[in-house]
């Protein structure tokens, strides 16, 4: 159960009887829904939804569940802002109409787009364009492994890698699925039966990363490390 307002980040306290109030009332949530509930401090809305606790006879650790998306069918999220001030990206995929979908989402949040078909094209780009976010398709050198591309990314120096919101589209893949982004090395990953709701996902998933990550950078910028 929440413990701090995700608005205000004071903390929320329950007494027993809503503590019980609340755990019936997540018990009795419909699958998908979530119960919404005000902090006491700032008002702002909370919302909690019911965790499942699957059996694990070996008491082993289990990853958490991928997030639940159905919001992507509304194209509506909770701290929703508009990207603004968005430099170059560079999309490494085959050509194709997904492909196309992919560039028109990243134009409508500011991005100015650069699309190539093979990796060594796209290193070539690297050596002299300063992107702020490269995208690549999984299946375009017959999977991860066998990326000259990604390799190429994974062992990228820090000091540039950082600046570089890379995301990885797979016909696999759990679409914002941060555990997952991090077993590949990037900062998103995304499944293809979503692109057609990437343009969202780039409005959630920025934000998110820019939170994160703006005050390390901003920081390193005050002493010079760019």
């Amino acid at each position: 159960m929440v413990t701090n307002c995700p608005q205000c980040q004071q903390k929320i306290q329950f007494n027993e009887a809503q503590s019980e109030k609340i755990s019936k009332a997540l018990e009795e949530l419909a699958p998908g829904k979530k119960l919404t509930i005000k902090c006491p401090h700032c008002q702002a809305a909370v919302k909690l939804d019911a965790v499942v606790r699957k059996p694990n006879p070996d008491n082993e650790p289990h990853p958490p569940d991928p997030p639940e998306l159905e919001w992507l069918k509304t194209g509506r999220f909770d701290g929703e802002e508009k990207v603004e001030d968005v430099p170059m990206a560079l999309v490494l995929f085959a050509d194709s109409p997904q492909r196309e979908g992919v560039v028109e989402a990243m134009k409508t949040v500011g991005y100015q787009v650069v699309a190539v078909d093979t990796p060594e094209e796209a290193i070539e780009r690297m050596q002299f364009v300063s992107f702020s976010c490269v995208v690549l398709h999984s299946e375009l050198e017959q999977g991860l492994e066998k990326s000259t591309f990604h390799e190429y990314m994974r062992k990228m120096s820090m000091d540039r890698r950082r600046y570089i919101f890379y995301i990885i589209i797979g016909p696999n893949a759990q679409t914002l699925y941060d555990l997952e982004a991090l077993a590949v090395s990037s900062n998103l990953v995304v499944g293809e039966k979503e692109l057609q709701y990437f343009d969202v996902i780039l409005r959630k998933a920025i934000p998110a990363y820019e939170e994160l990550f703006g005050p390390i950078l901003e920081e390193l910028a005050t002493y010079g490390k760019r």
